[in-house]
């Protein structure tokens, strides 16, 4: 029997810069946050069928204008097919932003 399918999705982040203005990195293989409130700017690249094929699209984009900038801010994230993830409802504060 095969195990599960799985695939792989490519984000970059466009960091912007804190208030004493030092833009942070990705420092480490499997770094990845974001602040998007902040300002940062989060892509989805594409979905691969292969780790191989997710980082040979990064290799592409590190050429592009603004990739180019914080070659270092992709992540490749593993999914598997048709497995839940979010389980269990959730529940809105009054006043809390989205």
């Amino acid at each position: 029997m095969n195990g599960p399918s799985k695939v792989y999705l490519l984000w970059h982040v466009h960091h912007q810069a804190e208030e004493d203005g030092v833009v942070r990195h990705f420092t480490e293989p499997d770094d990845f946050w974001s602040d998007e409130e902040a300002g940062d700017d989060v892509k989805h690249l594409g979905t691969y069928s292969t780790r191989d094929a997710a980082q040979r699209r990064i290799e592409r984009a590190r050429e592009l204008p603004g990739f180019a900038d914080e070659p270092d801010c992709f992540y490749i994230e593993e999914a598997v097919i048709d497995e839940d993830h979010w389980t269990e409802g959730y529940v809105t504060e009054p006043g809390a932003s989205a």
